[in-house]
C-alpha cells in the first residue's frame, strides 16, 4: 500500500486542524492474514493505521487510531476520548452484527461517526467485494453519518475526507440549519 498520495489542496472550506479518531475493532490486527480477495494481498494493521494518518495529514486533520479486539477496551476508549476528538471512523468488524454497546457509546459522545468496512457487507458473497460469509446487517448503521465500503483501505480515505468536509460545513451535520 503507498503512503506517497500526494497534498490534497483547494478540497476543504475550512481550516481548522480537527482531531478524527480511526477505531478498528477485533479481527482488524489479523489483516495480513485474511482473505485475499476480501482484504487485499498487502494491508497489514499497522500498515493500514499509517494509510490513515497519512490521509489525515493531507486532509489537514490529525488522526487518532485505536485498535482492539475487545469490546470493553473500545468503550473504554469511546468513553475517554469524547471530548478530545471531533469525530469518529469506526471498522466495527467482528462486532459489527453483534454489538449494542459501541454503537450506543458512539452516539452518546455528539460527534458525527462513519462507518467502514473493507467488504462491501450488503453483498451476496459471490460478488467480487462481496464478504465471503454473505450479506450483514450492521447495529451501527442506524448511528452513523454515513458507510463506505467494499473499497479495502480506500474505505477510510474516502471516510476522512467525507467526515472533513462536513466538519468544515457547519449546516452539514446541523450545526447552523435550526
Amino acid at each position: 500500500m503507498s503512503t506517497t498520495t500526494p497534498a490534497v489542496h483547494g478540497l476543504r472550506t475550512g481550516g481548522q486542524r480537527y482531531k478524527i479518531s480511526v477505531i478498528d475493532g477485533p479481527n482488524v490486527s489479523n489483516l495480513a492474514r485474511r482473505n485475499k480477495r476480501m482484504y487485499g494481498p498487502h494491508v497489514s494493521a499497522e500498515a493500514l493505521g499509517r494509510f490513515a494518518k497519512d490521509w489525515g495529514d493531507r486532509l489537514g486533520v490529525d488522526v487518532e487510531r485505536f485498535l482492539s479486539n475487545h469490546e470493553g477496551d473500545i468503550l473504554e476508549y469511546i468513553h475517554e476520548s469524547g471530548d478530545r476528538v471531533d469525530g469518529y471512523i469506526v471498522n466495527p468488524a467482528g462486532l459489527t452484527t453483534t454489538s449494542d454497546m459501541v454503537p450506543f457509546a458512539l452516539y452518546d459522545t455528539g460527534k458525527p461517526v462513519i462507518e467502514v468496512h473493507f467488504a462491501n457487507i450488503k453483498a451476496a458473497a459471490s460478488t467480487a467485494r462481496g464478504p465471503v460469509y454473505g450479506p450483514r446487517e450492521s447495529t451501527f448503521t442506524p448511528f452513523v453519518a454515513g458507510q463506505f465500503m467494499g473499497m479495502r483501505e480506500y474505505s477510510y480515505a474516502g471516510a476522512l475526507l467525507s467526515l472533513v468536509l462536513a466538519l468544515d460545513d457547519d449546516t452539514f451535520l446541523g450545526a447552523a440549519s435550526e
